[in-house]
């Protein structure tokens, strides 16, 4: 299964009419946050498979219609939900541990209660197999190398009791710039699960799959 990954940025070889040809095959899209809403359209308007969004901390994941706005058409907001793919068990959490007033910002209770929300009857009986769930997507990071230098980009504990708890088998994020000529995209952590920062886009191919 190939997975598109965004976040963060408008990327030139996304928002093109050459898209999604440009690219390999897709199974679904996943985005990560702090996207524009009509930008997230765009997407959903060219794929024919699902597109799977949180939201991020800067109040983008909007359309503009006149003096209102609405959540983007053509997508699933992922936020507090399970949801299923071809077998693929994928949960998602938007936002940030609070750093200032405004969209997306969360205190660390707020954050664990999104972790231990309740599952289907059919979590326990996956869990005893290996994973409860198979992919988590954030805006913000776990504690850890993907975290970043300022208070802003901090990795939350909330996040990192979901790994401890339902073992998910990959973490996409968004939320932390990727600095520097090469800087590192993904690691795995002591507990086995891969950590990729979605920014800009990546494709992830799930090889266990």
């Amino acid at each position: 299964m190939r997975l598109l990954l965004l976040s963060d940025q408008v990327h030139p070889h996304l928002h093109t009419p050459r898209f999604p040809q440009n690219l390999p095959p897709l199974d679904l899209v996943l985005a990560a946050g702090d996207l524009p809403g009509d930008y997230l359209e765009y997407l959903a308007s060219k794929v024919a498979v699902p597109v799977l969004y949180v939201f991020g901390n800067h109040g983008a994941e909007w359309v503009r219609e006149g003096e209102g706005r609405r959540r983007p058409g053509g997508v699933v907001l992922l936020h507090g939900r399970l949801f299923v793919h071809r077998g693929l068990w994928i949960y998602g959490i938007g936002g940030v541990p609070r750093y200032r007033e405004g969209e997306g910002q969360f205190s660390e209770g707020e954050l664990l209660r999104l972790v231990l929300k309740p599952f289907p009857l059919a979590f326990p009986r996956r869990l005893g197999k290996g994973h409860g769930v198979d992919l988590l997507l954030t805006h913000a990071p776990p504690p850890g190398p993907s975290t970043g230098q300022d208070f802003a980009h901090r990795g939350s504990p909330a996040l990192a009791l979901f790994h401890r708890l339902y073992r998910p088998r990959v973490h996409v994020h968004g939320h932390v710039p990727l600095l520097g000529a090469n800087p590192p995209r993904r690691h795995r952590t002591p507990l086995g699960v891969e950590v990729v920062n979605a920014q800009g886009y990546a494709l992830l191919e799930l090889s266990w799959r």
